[in-house]
């Protein structure tokens, strides 16, 4: 397994990249400034300097050539504007699947969000619900394309330590949180997962370890 990450200077993807590179694996995590290279460097990844937002499909399918298996993690991040959301978040999972269509890559591993699959609540804030309608006509992109593809879903992040411990299920599951580093131990027990192929999955913390519960979608 060759890994490629969007939006690999994301703090999901850094720790998902340390995850499988002491596992072995080869990992390049694409990044949209120079300036992040080090931090990439420092989990044993190779860092790819490639900005989503303008580049082509051409362009992305040149730096994931020989790579079979793609973690989209960017996001426009908070304090984007909506546009973003949909020029990020939504545009670029699709940019980096019509790019591994052209390489051949099959597994296609989608950091969604809780939420997404259904409209906003009435009053919500507008970037808000931009980024909720972004995320579910990604999801839809990809449900689309005949790929290996996973949708994981993950409640309200945190920067807590993780303990291995989560709840991991078809939707709806009731709203939760989740740290971080939990979200990355899933996504590295998903990658190889063929159980998990064409499923969309939610995730908050719970009191299953991690590997019990990716092993029961089998």
């Amino acid at each position: 397994m060759r890994v490629v990450i969007a939006g690999g200077h994301g703090k999901i993807a850094l720790l998902l990249a340390e995850l499988l590179t002491t596992r072995g694996v080869e990992v390049a995590s694409l990044i949209r400034s120079p300036g992040q290279a080090g931090d990439i460097t420092a989990t044993g990844a190779q860092p790819v300097v490639l900005d989503l937002e303008h580049a082509t499909a051409a362009d992305v399918a040149a730096a994931i050539q020989g790579y079979d298996t793609a973690v989209f993690a960017a996001g426009a991040g908070p304090g984007s504007t909506a546009e973003r959301k949909y020029t990020m978040d939504k545009g670029g999972s699709v940019l980096l699947a019509d790019a591994g269509a052209q390489v051949g890559l099959r597994r296609f591993v989608q950091i969604s969000t809780m939420g997404a699959g259904s409209p906003p609540a009435a009053g919500t804030d507008a970037v808000w619900a931009a980024y909720i309608d972004a995320k579910s006509q990604a999801e839809d992109d990809l449900r689309a394309r005949d790929l290996d593809w996973t949708i994981l879903r993950p409640g309200r992040l945190l920067d807590t330590p993780g303990n291995g411990l989560v709840t991991l299920g078809l939707p709806p599951l009731p709203y939760g949180s989740i740290p971080r580093a939990d979200v990355a131990a899933v996504l590295a027990e998903i990658l190889p997962a063929e159980q998990t192929f064409g499923t969309t999955l939610e995730l908050v913390s719970g009191a299953i370890p991690v590997s019990s519960a990716v092993a029961k979608f089998s």
